[in-house]
């Protein structure tokens, strides 16, 4: 069938020269050959071998024309590529050689010895493909019959279908035989480009804009190219021509695709991915990379796409300048993105940390156990080697390098050395690896603190608590103003577009200054203990502090508060994310407002254009109900408490949040389908205009 005008008026330009697109269906590879010859196509690719090319004996097949053709392969009926044709005319080049002793005494009486000429002419036709990142070579096995075996003249042709590649890339193909004559044939073509998707700069945002014609529907997906494993969707859209689509510099990275192709049957996808030498995508990705432990002794890095890394372990002591390496027990080793390993450790320790670099480049250091075991512990790391015949030496692991316990060195570890290898003799010392190269061992130096020292420290910090408690007293507004108001921001996290509106909000309420804690920010803590116990332990903190809690309202919050009021609980809990702290804080927060307690805790807020007034329950109206950003200085007023600001000061920093605001809320009132993107697309419903 013909491949649809739209996409060959966009790939060939205004005037293009073919209409339509021969379809070939199924995966397979196939070769043909024109009337006389037999040819067969070796199973799978083969070696791109030059081969000789030393002028064989006799007659034999050379290329002399190598042609290509751009056909559709079709896995499906809707799911076709662009695939390359190649079609090589083949002529005879040389002689049969005549027998020198049949030239004196004439022909040969028996028929084995019947002259070659004969028999038929046996040859392998071999291509090669090449177009960047990817390179193919198969091998066609050909059979011309004697009768057509004439030196100097052509024999026919032998075609081979095909070779898939992308719009707009350009491949090298060149063929030659074997037996060889003489060099292969070349040929370079530049495949119809895509003059209709252009990716620009615009400041610290990237626009994808696409020329097509007006009215025209087409799909666009973004998403991240796997090396291993299959593509990770980002973003879909089906979207109407011409469009310009605008990227955030942080979420470039260089697996990055887009994948673009019209909404009609049989339509062709057509991907690139133009974001693979990026400078600005290539730090992107380190920042996105992050390592995760997976107990009891895995552990992976986890990045969008595939890096170059190497990861070994390292000791990094409490105020004692950098991670120090370990060659054992993890040598420097490359490493997979997205692969669970596993450290070859008996126990883990906060001082335990895994560096991870990239080409001599330290790129991320983090100590997996510290969440789970707590701070950095003043521990003296000891090494045991043990060499042949039970020999073993044990040093410890300091800035200087690895100190020997006996020596008379004035280091720490020289000079407690004696109570250190006690203390590894009576198993005070937790083992963190042994094998037979050696051993690790973690010894606690806090008993060797001496007591007039520990007097001393007990002194200061009782000076600087009686100080810390006068400066409270005296000075409470300094205070205020150092460290503001604490503040828990609770949302419902209705889409993305949201989530950065109510980020954008949180971070402009910093500024006042307040200290705000919101789930957004700490995603880490709340997987560990889970959405109810994180609400009760922030509440609990924030109003002992004399803080408040903001309940934020969007039509998501709005419909969560009406299931609790109509039926006491949550009816669909699995539709919210597990990050969401909203659901779970309902349980504590409508039991304050049906009892009278929410005066001075609570403060609601909603966002105009998201949200009618009349929307929030009536039940929540005993306390302050505003509309952002139009009363933001109300808003602040009540936030900051008693004791608030000037007026004056106050309306400027009003401004300034109304001013962060708008953007982002802007953003969010776009009509469905111009959007910005980000890493979920905002469903239709729920917004009001």
């Amino acid at each position: 069938m013909p491949v649809p005008w739209f996409l060959l008026s966009l790939a060939l330009g205004p005037s293009p020269m073919v209409l339509s697109l021969e379809r070939l269906m199924g995966p397979q590879d196939a070769a043909n050959c024109s009337l006389g010859l037999s040819c067969h196509l070796w199973d799978g690719d083969v070696l791109c071998l030059p081969g000789n090319i030393e002028p064989a004996p006799g007659p034999v097949l050379v290329p002399t024309r190598l042609q290509t053709k751009l056909v559709l392969r079709c896995h499906q009926e809707t799911d076709c590529n662009l695939c390359v044709r190649v079609a090589v005319d083949l002529a005879v080049r040389g002689h049969w050689e005549e027998p020198e002793d049949e030239e004196q005494f004439g022909r040969a009486a028996d028929p084995e010895l019947e002259e070659p000429k004969n028999a038929s002419l046996q040859a392998q036709v071999v291509l090669s493909f090449q177009a960047y990142p990817t390179a193919r070579c198969v091998r066609l096995e050909v059979q011309v019959p004697a009768a057509l075996v004439q030196p100097g003249q052509p024999v026919g042709s032998v075609t081979f279908d095909c070779f898939e590649a992308a719009l707009g890339a350009e491949v090298q193909i060149w063929s030659y035989t074997q037996p060889r004559y003489q060099k292969e044939l070349n040929f370079i073509q530049q495949l119809p480009a895509l003059p209709w998707l252009n990716v620009s700069a615009d400041g610290e945002d990237v626009q994808l804009v696409l020329d097509v014609s007006e009215e025209q529907h087409f799909g666009l997906s973004l998403y991240w190219n796997q090396v291993q494993g299959p593509s990770k969707p980002w973003w879909h859209r089906n979207l109407t021509g011409p469009q310009t689509i605008t990227l955030n510099h942080t979420d470039l990275v260089p697996c990055l695709c887009i994948q673009v192709w019209p909404l009609e049957p049989d339509s062709v996808r057509t991907s690139i991915c133009p974001f693979k030498n990026d400078t600005r995508a290539h730090r992107n990705l380190w920042r996105a990379a992050r390592l995760q432990l997976l107990p009891p002794r895995g552990w992976r890095l986890v990045a969008p796409c595939s890096l170059p890394a190497e990861a070994t372990l390292c000791w990094q002591a409490p105020g004692r300048g950098s991670c120090q390496p370990l060659v054992p027990p993890l040598p420097r080793e490359n490493v997979t993105v997205n692969e669970a390993l596993e450290f070859p450790l008996l126990k883990g320790h906060p001082n335990l940390c895994v560096q991870v670099s990239s080409g001599e480049k330290l790129q991320l250091q983090e100590c997996l156990w510290s969440d789970s075991l707590g701070p950095l512990k003043d521990d003296m790391l000891l090494v045991e080697t043990r060499g042949p015949q039970d020999n073993r030496s044990i040093c410890a692991l300091e800035p200087s390098g690895c100190t020997p316990l006996l020596s008379r060195a004035s280091t720490r570890a020289a000079r407690l050395g004696e109570q250190l290898l006690q203390d590894l003799q009576s198993g005070q010392c937790l083992q963190l690896w042994d094998n037979d190269l050696g051993a690790l061992w973690a010894c606690p130096m806090d008993k060797y603190i001496h007591q007039r020292w520990a007097l001393v420290w007990l002194a200061c910090l009782l000076f600087a608590a009686v100080l810390f408690l006068l400066l409270l007293l005296k000075k409470d507004h300094v205070k205020a103003a150092a460290r503001g108001r604490a503040a828990l921001l609770l949302y419902s996290a209705d889409d993305a577009g949201f989530e950065r509106l109510v980020g954008t909000l949180a971070s402009a309420l910093c500024q006042l200054p307040l200290r705000v804690t919101v789930d957004l920010w700490s995603r880490r803590e709340l997987s560990a203990q889970g959405s109810l116990a994180w609400f009760h332990a922030q509440r609990l903190q924030i109003l002992q502090e004399g803080g408040v809690v903001i309940l934020l309202f969007s039509p998501g919050a709005v419909a969560l508060c009406q299931e609790w009021l109509q039926d006491g609980t949550s009816s669909a809990p699995g539709a919210h994310r597990p990050h969401d702290a909203f659901a779970a804080s309902l349980s504590c927060v409508l039991p304050d407002f049906l009892q009278g307690r929410a005066p001075g805790r609570y403060i609601g807020a909603y966002f105009e254009g998201l949200l009618h007034p009349d929307a929030v329950p009536a039940l929540f109206r005993a306390v302050p109900v505003l509309a952002l950003p139009s009363q933001l200085p109300d808003f602040l007023r009540t936030l900051q408490g008693p004791g608030a600001a000037r007026p004056g000061w106050l309306s400027n920093r009003a401004e300034r949040v109304s001013r962060a605001l708008q953007p982002a809320l802007d953003s969010c009132l776009l009509p469905p389908g111009t959007q910005e993107t980000g890493l979920e697309m905002a469903p239709e419903a729920g917004y009001r205009t």
